[in-house]
């Protein structure tokens, strides 16, 4: 989770700056990173190494907490303080980044050229950052970063950071590398085999590219090559899940929930402070949602609506929660969770509530109070920053709305425009829920009587993903629905297969049993 994405959000509490500066450890497992800096103090250049790990796994407190142990042992470390602006930017403490950039630039002329270089691209990028509509801050950056590895063409960090740099976004920390960043990172993976950070990138690069079998090569990687880091465990299950290995991609979401649990309980850090743990839960509550064991997928998605984050993207992603109360027939509640997000203070998300309420609504067989949520969301957005996000959702709810009121005119253009733009967004997490979006669908339109939608629906989400169980229970209604009984049958022995491991109860187990 980037720190553009905290726009809409106060800056993060005095706790988390004072939680930064706590004396961390030298720990184990959590990958190897190194760039020789200009110390001689061998505590500093550990510190700082375990600093750069942690940047390079979005572990941003802990990487605060050892570029501050790296300053303690060596105050003059001025690079140290230019890391310290990545993690601050990342915690969403922008007063202690920008002091921390400013110290850096101020303690520059007394660096060594390596450090210096590295500073000067940090201030570089903090610009870029700061002026993202323009794009000459970002080609400023690059130029450096390019006249860097002409002066260090061994130095794996710069190469890092050109790979992220591909990206339209200056902010970017490597989870929208794009397939331009993939001979950066091969150049960084070859120059330091051991550094796992390549791998990392390389995973993200490749997923955003649709190269899911290269992705799951490097995410295996990166979690062999930092076993205790959350974000390697839980990047390896992205992948696993796409490939249909969905148990175990379970069971990679879990012990990365296992270690962030014990590493939050024995640090004394609330879960709120930490974006990845919220972020693991979501996708490990998704993945018992996929395989049907729904008990436990509700205590995971219920649990992370109820934890209060600074990011506007996980706040907006709590929308989970109420389409999956829709998605068990549970409306009524649905309808209480979309009202919290629907009230927050930042308007994108509120607007996500109100779609989220209208929603709900339309389960509840009230279109005209649809159409009122859909028309807040509207005036919501309008102007507002990050109100993109909204986009989609929205006009999947106005297509429902058409649909569920006999507007089929109207309404299956609508939807398959939204099934077109769902399916082109990169990455595993809209991947799951382009997935799950498909399939409340695919139940709008049988609830609409629409079988043809729905049948057309259930064949996208068989394009999309052939291993979950609700393409083929999908499949095998419409199918029955025409009187293939035949082709229903098949379908729903694939749905039985898939549900192997489901809750006992699942209704709809029970229904193709």
């Amino acid at each position: 989770m980037l720190a553009q994405e905290a726009h809409a959000h106060p800056p993060a509490p005095a706790a988390i700056l004072e939680i930064a500066k706590r004396a961390p450890t030298l720990r184990s497992g959590v990958g190897t990173a190194h760039d020789g800096v200009g110390t001689s103090s061998r505590e500093a250049q550990a510190f700082y190494d375990q600093g750069l790990a942690y940047v390079h796994s979005y572990v941003w407190l802990e990487a605060a907490r050892s570029f501050n142990a790296a300053l303690h042992a060596d105050p003059k470390l001025a690079v140290a303080h230019a890391q310290l602006w990545v993690a601050y930017t990342e915690l969403n403490a922008p007063a202690a980044a920008r002091e921390a950039i400013e110290r850096a630039a101020a303690l520059a002329p007394r660096a060594t050229d390596h450090d210096r270089r590295h500073i000067e691209l940090q201030r570089l990028r903090a610009a870029a950052e700061a002026a993202r509509q323009d794009a000459s801050a970002l080609a400023r950056y690059r130029a450096a970063l390019d006249a860097a590895l002409a002066a260090f063409p061994n130095d794996e960090e710069l190469w890092l950071a050109r790979g992220q740099a591909e990206s339209p976004d200056p902010a970017e920390r490597g989870q929208g590398s794009v397939a331009g960043s993939i001979r950066f990172y091969e150049r960084a993976r070859t120059l330091a085999p051991d550094h796992f950070a390549a791998h990392h990138y390389l995973t993200h690069a490749y997923e955003n590219s649709g190269r899911i079998t290269e992705a799951l090569s490097e995410g295996a990687n990166y979690a062999k090559m930092a076993p205790k880091v959350p974000h390697a465990r839980h990047m390896h299950g992205h992948d696993l899940r796409r490939v249909g290995r969905i148990d175990e991609a379970i069971a990679e979401f879990a012990e990365a929930d296992a270690i962030e649990s014990t590493y939050l309980a024995n640090e004394r850090i609330p879960v709120e402070f930490d974006w990845h743990y919220q972020h693991n839960l979501d996708l490990l509550g998704t993945s018992y949602q996929y395989v049907g064991q729904m008990a436990k997928a509700e205590s995971r998605l219920k649990a992370s609506f109820a934890i209060p984050s600074s990011l506007l993207e996980q706040e907006f992603n709590k929308r989970e929660w109420p389409a999956f109360l829709i998605a068990r027939g549970r409306a009524t509640e649905a309808l209480e969770a979309a009202n919290v997000l629907a009230s927050h203070r930042s308007p994108v998300v509120a607007a996500i509530g109100h779609v989220a309420a209208g929603q709900a609504k339309l389960a509840l067989g009230d279109p005209k109070a649809a159409a009122d949520e859909a028309n807040a969301a509207l005036r919501l957005v309008r102007g507002a920053e990050g109100g993109g996000l909204v986009a989609i959702p929205l006009q999947t709810l106005q297509g429902e709305f058409f649909l569920r009121t006999g507007q089929q005119a109207k309404g299956r253009p609508m939807l398959e425009e939204v099934v077109r733009k769902l399916r082109a967004l990169p990455g595993p997490d809209a991947w799951t829920q382009t997935l799950f979006t498909l399939d409340s669908l695919a139940r709008a339109a049988r609830d609409a009587g629409e079988w043809d939608l729905a049948e057309w629906l259930a064949r996208q989400m068989l394009d999309h993903d052939p291993n979950y169980a609700g393409t083929h229970y999908a499949l095998g209604l419409a199918a029955r629905h025409r009187g293939d009984g035949t082709g229903a049958r098949r379908e729903f022995d694939l749905a039985k297969q898939y549900w192997k491991n489901a809750d006992p109860d699942l209704p709809e187990l029970k229904q193709v049993r």
